[in-house]
């Protein structure tokens, strides 16, 4: 199948059958996907957390707009920034990608040198949106992928992130959550958008073509 016609297929699935897992090949790749993605300079700023256990999945139910698919779906993978650009951060990642090029380190410095000048004079806040709207480019990607595997997904922003960061303890590791995959297979009987037709904005009232 064409992507195309993998995104016509796939839909905001909004409940999931508990009783049935996706196989780790296919979460192994949707998170390549993800791993794979663009980013701005290529800093990667963000992690991408896997949960399967489900006294975790039941604790970050507390916070979802949605807990029984949190709770019932296969896989939640929570894409979760940096709190904030750091020189050390950044110089970790280019050193990283000179080694790998086996070119010397500080090959790039000019460039992380202007990177530093921009993002570390602004306040935390400031970096942190710009770092959470690199995430959106991964979960994109891995939703396609998911598609292509025909696992079941749910793109998901309405839970609260506090509880998530809480009960992740992501504040150790200077992340915070930004969103959610819920992964899993639909169950037929209380998936209820799933034999609604797929809408979209119509091509000519979508694109503004200027030539």
């Amino acid at each position: 199948m064409s992507l195309i016609e993998d995104l016509n297929w796939r839909h905001a699935v909004k409940a999931f059958d508990p009783s049935k897992k996706v196989s780790q090949e296919n979460i192994d790749k949707i998170v390549e996907a993800a791993r794979l993605a663009p980013t701005s300079s290529g800093l990667q700023p963000f992690k991408v957390i896997v949960v399967t256990n489900q006294k975790l999945k039941d604790k970050l139910a507390a916070g979802a707009l949605n807990p029984d698919c949190m709770r019932e779906c296969s896989h939640i993978i929570i894409f979760a920034a940096w709190n904030r650009y750091t020189a050390e951060r950044i110089d970790s990642v280019y050193d990283f990608t000179t080694d790998e090029r086996k070119l010397p380190r500080g090959r790039f410095g000019s460039y992380t040198d202007k990177l530093k000048s921009i993002y570390l004079p602004e306040p935390a806040e400031i970096n942190f949106e710009h770092i959470a709207r690199q995430t959106y480019i991964a979960l994109g990607l891995a939703l396609a992928q998911a598609a292509e595997l025909k696992v079941d997904t749910c793109p998901v922003e309405g839970f609260n992130n506090k509880v998530v960061d809480d009960v992740l303890e992501l504040e150790k590791y200077e992340l915070k959550s930004v969103s959610l995959i819920y992964a899993g297979v639909s169950d037929p009987q209380r998936d209820w958008i799933a034999s609604m037709k797929k809408v979209r904005v119509a091509k000519e009232d979508f694109v503004i073509e200027l030539n």
